[in-house]
C-alpha cells in the first residue's frame, strides 16, 4: 500500500610524505563574474569568510600542541564499554568503547583542506595543515591534547530492515572542541582503522569515498544545506582491498581518512539500539543528555519533554529533506543510523545530485528497487521517524504514544508546505496565488518528460530575461532549449510570465537576482566528483582544490568553473554513472 506521501507526490507529479599543495582558497574578484555576486539572504556575502579570518588572525592557534580536546562531558555522562581492544564484538550497556586510530601508512598526503573549517571554526592557523604534525594529527598517528578515542555503538533499519548493532566500524570521535565563538564541535576521523563496531570490515576508507565525503559535505553547507562539514582530507600508499560494485572484481586502492566535524553524531540509530536491547534506563540517559546539550527549548523538567523533543525531530527532519529536494540531493541511503538526530545531513556514501530530472533517479548501485529514489526520500523520511517513535515508546506513556503518532501525521503536511516555499522562491514567486502549486507541478512534469536538468533549467529560468522568456529565446540556454521541447510548454510559460506580471513592485531584474540566489549554477554531480578521483589516485589533486573552490559559492558564475564545463551539458560517459556502498 502507497503512503500517504507517496500518494501526495504523484498527485503532484500527475498534476504536473609530505606533499605540499595549495590550501583552498575562496572566490577571487578575478575569478567570479560581477553580476550575480549578490548572495543569499540566508547565507553569508561571498567575501565576509575572508574579512572575518583576516580580521581575527591573530587569535588564531599556530602551535597544534596547543590544541585541546575534551572528551570529559561524554565520558562523565555514560557508561564506557568495560571490554577493552579494537576486536569485533557485540555490546552491550554502554554508548561509547574506547578505541584508539590505527595510523595510516605513509607516505602521507595533504589533498585538500577547507580554509574556513580549520580557521573559522577549529581557530588554527591554516598554515598548520602544512606541517607533518597536521598529517598525522588528522589521519589518526597522533592525538590532540585531551582526546580519548571513542567508537559510538548504534544499531538501525537498513532498507526496511532491523540490521541490529552498527556502530562506529572506521571512525573514532577525537573529542569536543570548543571555538571562540562558543560552538561546540565533535571532531571525528573517518578511515581511522578498526573499532568494536567493524564487523568483518577493515576500518578503512579509499580515495574515491573520501574525496565525495570532504566535496559533498563542504557543497552541502554552501547550498545552505544542515550538514557536518570536512576539515581535511589525508590520503597515503596503505593498500586497501575494494570490491566497488560487488561484482567479484575485487582491486587494490589506496586509504585515505577525513577529519570531519558536528555538532553531535548521535543519530536515529543511536536511541533504537537501546530500545531494542531493553536498556531503557540508558536511553533515557541519552535523550536527557541530548536535550539538555542540543535543544535549550526544551525544560528538562518537562514531564513532555521526550514528546517535545519528537515533535522537533518530525519538524526539522520534513524541513532537512525538503531543503534536499529543492537542491535535487538524493542521500543514497536513508537508513535509520544515518539520520542525525539535530536533523543534519551525515554520511556521504553514494549520493548523487539528480541531473535529467526523475522521481527515480537512484545514485547507489546497492539500491535495486529504488527505495531511496530522490522522490521517495520524504517518504524515508516518514519511516524513519515511525522507528523512531517505536525507539521512544518505552519512555513514553501511553497519552504520550498516542500523541506521537498524532505528530507523526503531520509530517507529510510540513514537508509539503516547506518544499511549496522553496520551490515558490526558485521561481521567484511572491505571496501566495492558489494556482503556484498547479504551476510548480506542471514544471517538474515537463522536466521528468523531457528529461531537463534540475540544476540548469532552474538556473536559466534564473538567468533568462522576461524579454527571453517572452521571445522563448534560449538559443544559449541548453536546459532550457530541451524543457521548451514539450508540447504544452508554451502554456505553462503564458502561465509563468502572467504570474510574474502581477507581482507588484518586482522588477525584472530584482527577479533574476532573488532566483540565481536560490538556484545554483553549480553542484557535485557525480561526474565531476569522478573525475576529480581519477586524478587524486594519481596524486593530482588539482581538481578536487578546484571544486571545492568552486562548490563553495555554487550561486556566482566563476570562470574557471565554466571553462572546465561544469555549467555545460553532462558528457555522455556520465550517462548511466552509479555510486556503491563499498568504500
Amino acid at each position: 500500500m502507497w503512503s500517504p506521501f507517496k500518494v501526495m507526490l504523484i498527485a503532484l507529479v500527475a498534476a504536473s610524505s609530505f606533499t605540499p599543495v595549495c590550501v583552498l582558497e575562496f572566490c577571487s574578484d578575478s575569478d567570479c563574474h560581477s553580476h550575480d555576486a549578490t548572495a543569499p539572504s540566508s547565507r553569508p556575502p561571498p567575501n565576509a569568510f575572508k574579512s572575518r579570518w583576516n580580521a581575527s588572525a591573530s587569535n588564531l592557534l599556530r602551535d597544534l600542541d596547543r590544541f585541546t580536546v575534551s572528551c570529559k562531558k561524554l565520558i562523565e555522562a555514560f557508561p564506557i564499554d568495560e571490554v577493552e581492544g579494537n576486536h569485533s564484538r557485540p555490546v552491550k550497556n554502554c554508548i561509547f568503547s574506547k578505541s584508539d586510530p590505527t595510523p595510516l601508512k605513509g607516505p602521507l598526503r595533504l589533498a585538500a583542506a577547507s580554509k574556513e573549517v580549520i580557521e573559522d571554526m577549529l581557530d588554527l592557523d591554516v598554515a598548520v595543515t602544512r606541517s607533518d604534525d597536521f598529517l598525522h594529527y588528522a589521519s589518526g598517528g597522533r592525538l590532540p591534547p585531551g582526546s580519548v578515542p571513542l567508537a559510538h555503538r548504534y544499531g538501525g533499519h537498513q532498507f526496511g530492515s532491523w540490521a541490529g548493532q552498527l556502530g562506529d566500524g572506521r571512525a573514532h570521535s577525537l573529542g569536543q572542541y570548543t571555538n571562540r565563538k562558543g560552538e561546540v564541535w565533535e571532531l571525528q576521523l573517518k578511515g581511522s582503522g578498526r573499532t568494536p563496531y567493524s564487523r568483518s570490515g577493515d576500518g578503512r576508507a579509499v580515495i574515491r569515498s573520501s574525496v565525495r565525503e570532504f566535496l559533498g559535505s563542504e557543497a552541502m553547507h554552501f547550498l545552505g544545506v544542515p550538514t557536518s562539514r570536512a576539515a581535511s582530507l589525508i590520503v597515503s600508499e596503505e593498500p586497501v582491498m575494494r570490491d566497488q560494485f560487488y561484482d567479484g572484481n575485487v582491486k587494490t586502492e589506496r586509504g585515505a581518512v577525513v577529519l570531519r566535524l558536528a555538532n553531535s553524531w548521535f543519530r536515529i540509530g543511536s536511541l533504537e539500539i537501546l530500545s531494542q536491547s531493553g536498556e531503557i534506563d540508558l536511553l533515557r540517559q541519552l535523550l536527557t543528555f541530548v536535550i539538555a546539550e542540543h535543544f535549550p527549548s526544551i525544560h528538562p523538567d518537562d514531564p513532555d519533554k521526550y514528546l517535545a523533543f519528537y515533535s522537533t525531530l518530525v519538524n526539522e527532519t520534513a524541513h532537512l529533506i525538503a531543503r534536499w529536494t529543492s537542491v535535487g540531493f538524493a542521500h543514497g541511503v536513508c537508513n535509520t543510523d544515518n539520520f542525525s538526530l539535530l536533523s543534519v545531513t551525515l554520511d556521504y556514501g553514494p549520493f548523487g545530485f539528480v541531473e535529467s530530472y526523475s522521481p527515480h533517479f537512484v545514485p547507489n548501485t546497492s539500491d535495486d528497487e529504488g527505495r531511496y529514489a530522490v522522490g521517495a526520500q520524504a517518504d524515508a523520511g516518514l519511516f524513519n521517524l515511525g522507528k523512531l517513535a517505536t525507539a521512544l515508546g518505552p519512555v513514553l506513556s501511553e497519552k504520550q504514544r498516542s500523541e506521537a503518532r498524532e505528530l507523526l501525521k503531520g509530517y507529510v503536511d510540513i514537508y509539503h508546505k516547506r518544499t511549496h516555499q522553496l520551490f515558490k522562491a526558485k521561481l521567484g514567486l511572491l505571496a501566495e496565488e492558489e494556482d503556484d502549486g498547479y504551476l510548480i507541478a506542471f514544471l517538474l512534469k515537463m522536466m521528468e518528460e523531457t528529461r531537463s536538468d534540475f540544476t540548469m533549467t532552474f538556473r536559466q529560468l534564473s538567468e533568462a530575461s522576461f524579454q527571453q522568456l517572452l521571445d522563448r529565446n534560449f538559443t544559449q540556454l541548453w536546459a532550457l532549449q530541451d524543457l521548451s521541447s514539450y508540447k504544452l510548454f508554451p502554456d505553462w510559460l503564458s502561465m509563468y510570465q502572467l504570474r510574474l506580471l502581477r507581482q507588484e513592485n518586482d522588477g525584472d531584474l530584482e527577479r533574476q537576482q532573488r532566483m540565481k540566489n536560490e538556484n545554483p549554477r553549480y553542484v557535485l554531480r557525480n561526474w565531476m566528483a569522478e573525475s576529480a578521483i581519477s586524478k587524486a589516485e594519481k596524486n593530482d589533486f588539482s581538481e578536487v582544490e578546484l571544486l571545492h573552490h568552486v562548490l563553495s559559492f555554487p550561486f556566482i558564475t566563476q570562470k574557471a568553473a565554466e571553462k572546465a564545463g561544469y555549467a555545460e551539458r553532462p558528457p555522455s560517459w556520465a550517462k548511466g554513472l552509479k555510486v556503491s556502498c563499498s568504500s
